[in-house]
């Protein structure tokens, strides 16, 4: 990301958050907007589309303590200073990668070569950094500024659902046939960043990274949400009135029993504990939604015994109340 981009978006603002807010409470806004705005549950709403793209950005950088700190300090300069971009693209210095996956490397972001760079002698830019020990007055020498280190580069990687609950690596391709092998950890969300070290752009103190955003391919079967798993699982109406222990499949293709209670409704959804996303830091749950199925053929058997209980539950209204409940 540019370091402009930075000046003129408010990462805290999208999120909903105060500057000071913990780690916990950017998360937990986060995943309160994210699943409100997710493209699974937004289909065509490009006004939702766009709403998840950035807090999926202001998440990334909010997420990371040494890009929040940088962050901070670019915003606390009042948006007074431009940045310039850290590559020239597919064949200038700023490289230019082709994505063996199908990822295309954006421009370079954050550090510019010979330029401002954000991230090192406490983020100042170049003219206070002259005042404050740069390169002197008026021709004399005053003290050596500070090396900096390379620009970053970014790029830009679609993965399956699969790799990105159970991790996996994908290769970029540079221009000269050398490939970056980049591992994107188990349990990566769509939006997030992997960074590989020392793959930007060369500097007097070292190279700066790559910075690579994964976006997730949909699953047709299972969502998302945090490190929780949900699918939605038809069950008879037998099942569902009169209970039963039926298997559902879960994503590690070992099949988990759930018990159905006795008077189940169509949309309750059962917590199977320890099915769900696996990272290093926690472990999600397998949330089951149940869907009633209603038969569309019935055997005449069938069909005689479902009108022996219509007729053994005639007494019985389930639309009692309903009347006074639509009254505006």
């Amino acid at each position: 990301m540019a370091s402009q981009d930075w000046v003129d978006k408010d990462f805290y603002a999208i999120l909903g958050v105060a500057k000071d807010a913990s780690d916990a409470d950017i998360k937990k806004a986060y995943r309160k907007l994210a699943r409100q705005h997710h493209p699974d549950t937004n289909s065509g709403n490009a006004a939702s589309e766009k709403k998840f793209k950035d807090i999926s950005e202001a998440y990334s950088v909010l997420s990371d303590a040494d890009e929040r700190q940088q962050y901070d300090a670019i915003r606390a300069m009042g948006g007074g200073a431009r940045f310039a971009q850290g590559g020239a693209g597919p064949t200038g210095p700023g490289g230019g990668f082709e994505d063996m996956f199908g990822g295309l490397f954006n421009g370079g972001s954050g550090r510019s070569p010979g330029g401002y760079n954000p991230n090192a002698g406490g983020g100042l830019p170049p003219e206070f950094a002259d005042l404050f020990g740069g390169g002197g007055f008026g021709g004399q020498t005053g003290f050596q500024r500070k090396p900096q280190k390379g620009a970053d580069r970014t790029a830009t990687t679609s993965i399956s659902f699969a790799g990105s609950i159970r991790g996996t690596s994908i290769g970029l391709r540079e221009p000269n046939g050398e490939v970056i092998d980049v591992r994107v950890p188990a349990g990566i969300k769509d939006g997030q960043k992997v960074r590989v070290r020392g793959k930007g752009q060369p500097g007097a103190a070292g190279s700066g990274d790559l910075m690579v955003a994964v976006s997730v391919k949909p699953h047709d079967f299972y969502t998302r949400d945090g490190d929780n798993l949900r699918i939605h699982v038809p069950v008879t109406f037998p099942e569902a009135v009169l209970g039963a222990d039926i298997e559902v499949p879960t994503f590690d293709g070992e099949p988990v029993k759930v018990r159905i209670p006795a008077g189940t409704k169509t949309g309750r959804t059962l917590r199977v504990k320890g099915h769900g996303v696996k990272t290093s830091k926690a472990t999600g749950d397998l949330l089951v939604t149940i869907d009633i199925a209603v038969p569309s053929n019935l055997s005449k058997a069938a069909e005689e015994a479902v009108k022996a209980f219509a007729e053994a539950t005639a007494g019985a209204s389930v639309r009692d109340g309903l009347a006074a409940k639509a009254r505006l």
